[in-house]
């Protein structure tokens, strides 16, 4: 019982980092500027689409473990270590605030890998190493494209 709710609680965390991720890409999708606008536009583009199907996805993981899918901006805004409150001023802090924001989900994608392992759920294993393939990809763009 112990390693569900350990397996919950991850999934949550996670879930709660996915969607302030997605506000985040999404806010510096509208706002970004400058002589790479066309570029950053489309990549933010791109990562907050994504973003948003893994939300989906985490979410009916926890609804088909017959968890409650927690849905409150008060209740992801405690569980992530994510901000969605700050807007850089220029692109450049954009990609270095985006990139920080994908370390802090791949931190917590490791926890549910190995909360995951614990509670023998290779469905959720399996989801996490999925969704740490996307962030360690998005992460290596990213730093190629800071100054």
């Amino acid at each position: 019982m112990a390693d569900k709710k350990s397996l919950a609680k991850a999934l949550e965390v996670v879930l709660a980092e996915t969607y302030a991720l997605y506000l985040k890409t999404q806010t510096y999708h509208w706002n970004v500027k400058g002589p790479h606008f066309y570029s950053y536009h489309a990549a933010f583009e791109s990562q907050y689409k994504e973003l948003a199907e893994a939300v989906d996805t985490l979410a009916e993981r926890l609804r088909a473990l017959s968890l409650p899918v927690p849905s409150s901006f008060t209740f992801f805004e405690k569980l992530s270590s994510i901000k969605t409150d700050v807007l850089p001023k220029d692109a450049e802090g954009m990609i270095k605030d985006l990139i920080q924001a994908h370390e802090s989900v791949v931190k917590s994608l490791y926890q549910l890998v190995k909360a995951a392992i614990e509670a023998s759920d290779v469905v959720s294993e399996d989801l996490a190493t999925e969704r740490l393939t996307f962030h360690e990809k998005t992460l290596w763009m990213l730093r190629a494209s800071e100054k």
